[in-house]
């Protein structure tokens, strides 16, 4: 069984919808970046669809959807798996939008430099005060997998971010 991976993807608004796989150990993941498209059906229904924020006319106050799938194509279990994703610098993380089936969720408000759950971090400002950090605060999301990922398993995380 292999310990220590470590994926880290990092996810910017204007880049590609997928990026291009990317293997660390046997872990292949992928990244999307996406918004949500609301039209009416032939019948006046209302459907959403997810379209590639890429190729869409973004505006601030607009909300992306960023979802990383996971793949372990390794000839064996993956012990210690984490998924990082920063919020991109023009984007503001909002609260409780972070998912992920059979993971351990922790923010950090100090750019990756410390990480925990959302009431238990701090921000420190630019005067150097500190105090309780708010979805505004949070410059990375991370995931650690609950149990090893099975050759062959996958999975996928994610969460919404809105533009400044």
């Amino acid at each position: 069984m292999k310990k220590g991976i470590l994926v880290m993807m990092m996810v910017f608004l204007l880049a590609p919808a997928v990026t291009p796989a990317q293997q660390r150990g046997g872990v292949e993941i992928k990244s999307i970046a996406e918004v949500e498209a609301i039209r009416m059906d032939e019948n006046g229904v209302r459907v959403v669809t997810r379209v590639d924020a890429a190729k869409s006319n973004v505006q601030p106050g607009d909300t992306v959807i960023f979802t990383i799938t996971y793949l372990n194509n390794g000839d064996e279990p993956v012990t210690d798996v984490v998924v990082k994703n920063p919020i991109p610098q023009h984007m503001l993380y909002l609260e409780k939008s972070a998912q992920g089936e059979g993971t351990h969720i922790d923010f950090s408000a100090d750019n990756g430099k410390s990480y925990g759950p959302m009431d238990k971090i701090r921000f420190k400002s630019a005067d150097g005060k500190e105090r309780p950090a708010r979805a505004a605060d949070i410059t990375f999301v991370r995931w650690t997998l609950e149990k090893p990922l099975k050759q062959g398993g996958t999975g996928k995380v994610f969460f919404q971010a809105k533009v400044k």
